[in-house]
């Protein structure tokens, strides 16, 4: 009995709660009301009014009525098919009354109205056509934007060690990706990046990018030695490139506290930030061809080796930067802008750059631009490749070692030139303590120190 009645009262009618209806009936009728005024051609109502409003109060017949045919044609840039039918539909109503009251002769006033007809339904066809173009449009930035998320992978803000920050535009003003290309991976071997520029523009150009940063991205965690994560892109691109096409990029690594390792093939030198303030450029001690190129030239990339202290920073950058040119076909100065927007947030430092960039080329850019810049905290005091024991300043050389016969020195600051080396003579020896990779079959005479900037280069 008890089920039978739980059963009959299952079908009771349910009453609605007016209290939970009405803010969504309130929703729907926003939303409706919304949609019906984004739909509204205004614009050619105004015309429309405009239009009757002088005939209305001139009296001036044939005169005006012509003009009506300008509002359903005004319709169909702005609005669908069925904004610009209702707006022709609306001036033939409006003429035919008009001309009527003014007493247009019927064989004039038929005219009038034939001739609205027909750019009335040519401005719908010429509606529905731009409709159709602009949603294929959608879904191609769509197809973009995604192709950019899968090239260019967002970079997040702190990798390893540091912080980071990017910023890239695409020359073609449709396009969410272009030529140039950068990528920064945390590896086995520490932090290694990659920013670089592909000859040419469009499809192309994409197409190379991608191979270059697909290699990079599998080298940099499979080669213990820089050069050889260069080597396998130049490789690579030996056997997929055309013979004129290449690509300019700096390859760049952090395998050993206090240390960074560039390696420039053709592109523009980074500027080094010290925790000073000041700027200077990394030019390469050993210049070598671009990517793609080595075949041509025979010249092969040599390893830098910079002191990079708690506090400096490092910014990459391609020639869409430096080449960009004001009203004046003067060129954009990077290393006095980096000086003025430099600050510990590499965030607001690029964007700082980015916005005077642009408004010191007009608001559009003529070729792609990407910007990364990498900072060390001042608080890190993470060491990626082991341990090593913390020297004073000193006055002269400051060499970090290996030998046999003496203790692993490191200092971050220094008078003479630095240099990373893991023997002081002889062939080098592989220490993971020190560089937490071999480096076999090098000797001292391959590591060449600029005594300008006391920067050590190690030549493949």
């Amino acid at each position: 009995m008890s089920q039978a009645r739980d059963h009959a009262g299952a079908h009771r009618p349910l009453r609605p709660i007016r209290g939970r209806t009405a803010p969504l009936r309130a929703f729907a009728q926003r939303r409706a009301t919304s949609q019906l005024a984004a739909g509204v051609p205004v614009l050619p109502l105004l015309f429309v009014s405009v239009i009757v409003l002088v005939d209305v109060v001139g009296g001036a017949g044939m005169i005006w009525l012509s003009l009506l045919a300008a509002g359903p044609a005004l319709a169909a840039t702005t609005n669908g098919p069925r904004g610009v039918l209702c707006i022709g539909l609306l001036a033939a109503v409006l003429g035919a009354r008009l001309g009527i009251r003014d007493g247009v002769p019927p064989s004039e006033l038929a005219a009038v109205l034939s001739a609205l007809t027909a750019v009335t339904l040519a401005s719908g066809l010429a509606s529905s056509l731009r409709g159709r173009r602009e949603r294929v449009l959608a879904a191609v930035r769509s197809v973009a934007e995604a192709a950019q998320h899968a090239l260019l992978t967002p970079i997040p803000e702190t990798v390893g060690p540091f912080r980071v920050a990017v910023r890239y535009s695409a020359a073609a003003a449709e396009a969410r990706i272009g030529g140039d290309l950068y990528a920064l991976v945390s590896t086995p071997y520490g932090v290694r990046l990659i920013v670089g520029d592909v000859r040419g523009k469009g499809l192309p150009a994409v197409g190379t990018a991608a191979l270059v940063l697909g290699v990079f991205r599998e080298a940099a965690y499979d080669e213990p030695d820089l050069l050889a994560v260069v080597g396998r892109i130049e490789r690579s691109l030996a056997r997929n490139l055309g013979g004129d096409d290449f690509v300019t990029a700096v390859v760049a690594g952090y395998g050993q506290a206090g240390h960074l390792e560039v390696v420039n093939c053709g592109h523009a030198p980074p500027l080094l930030v010290r925790a000073s303030g000041s700027v200077e450029a990394v030019e390469p001690t050993h210049p070598a061809p671009p990517l793609g190129l080595r075949a041509l030239s025979g010249e092969l990339p040599s390893l830098q080796v910079l002191p990079f202290a708690d506090g400096d920073q490092l910014l990459l950058y391609t020639d869409g930067v430096t080449e960009a040119r004001n009203h004046d076909r003067e060129f954009y100065p990077l290393a006095e802008g980096l000086a003025r927007h430099v600050c510990e947030e590499p965030a607001r430092t690029l964007d700082a750059l980015h916005d005077e960039l642009l408004t010191y080329v007009g608001g559009r850019l003529h070729d792609d631009a990407a910007l990364l810049l990498l900072r060390k905290p001042a608080a890190s005091r993470t060491a990626t490749a082991g341990p090593a024991a913390s020297a004073p300043v000193a006055s002269g050389p400051v060499v970090s070692a290996s030998a046999p016969s003496g203790p692993v020195a490191s200092a971050s600051a220094a008078s003479g030139p630095v240099v990373s080396a893991t023997a002081a003579c002889g062939p080098l020896a592989s220490d993971p303590a020190v560089s937490g990779r071999p480096v076999s079959g090098r000797t001292a005479s391959d590591l060449v120190v600029s005594p300008a900037t006391g920067v050590g280069s190690d030549r493949l």
